[in-house]
């Protein structure tokens, strides 16, 4: 998968958030999107998963063909603090219902994903009874436990602390191998694996 921007930009009501970005992510690259809060990570984030369409500019998707912005769902995963669960399914509902609509990685089980997690003894609470820290876990597992060809993360250790991003770099050690990744961050330990970077500063 080739993901491309040609001269993108994205506005909102008269303020430019970023102009002119040109720039190609390519299979299975590691990529930083910085800059410091509120810069425009999030928007550029949402722009490349297709939630948002540029203000000027374009996105394309080239994996053999073409594939449009709508398709683009299905080959990606993404996690990020303010994305929403299901407060009243329990752990266990939440992973059989994720995995209703995405791959499994290769050689996982639910229950390994469960494992993964490190939450087995809380496979039956309701998500609106974890700690925050419980729910970035979760959603983070849930990307990267995806057989999809690119994940996306924004901000992927909020709310966890120093035991959870220990974790959270397991995490992308195991199961992220051949995957294009993007992460949105000003926080150098969430993004040391990549080796390409985006400053989003660079495009104001």
């Amino acid at each position: 998968m080739v993901i491309d921007l040609e001269n993108t930009g994205r506005r909102f009501n008269q303020e430019w958030i970023f102009r002119n970005l040109s720039y190609q992510f390519r299979p299975g690259g590691r990529y930083a999107i910085l800059g410091p809060n509120g810069s425009g990570k999030s928007t550029l984030l949402s722009m490349i998963l297709g939630n948002l369409s540029p203000s000027e500019g374009t996105v394309s998707y080239t994996d053999g063909r073409q594939i449009s912005a709508e398709e683009i769902y299905g080959h990606l995963s993404f996690a990020a603090p303010y994305l929403d669960l299901i407060e009243e399914f329990t752990l266990r509902e939440t992973i059989d219902f994720h995995f209703k609509f995405k791959r499994l990685y290769a050689g996982l089980s639910q229950d390994a994903v469960l494992d993964v997690l490190g939450l087995t003894k809380s496979q039956d609470k309701a998500l609106k009874y974890f700690s925050s820290g419980m729910k970035q876990r979760t959603k983070l597992a849930l990307a990267c436990c995806t057989d999809s060809k690119i994940l996306l993360l924004d901000e992927p250790t909020s709310n966890l602390d120093k035991e959870g991003m220990a974790w959270y770099q397991r995490l992308i050690e195991n199961f992220t191998l051949d995957k294009m990744i993007i992460v949105g961050s000003n926080q150098e330990e969430e993004y040391s694996f990549c080796n390409h970077f985006v400053r989003i500063t660079d495009y104001k």
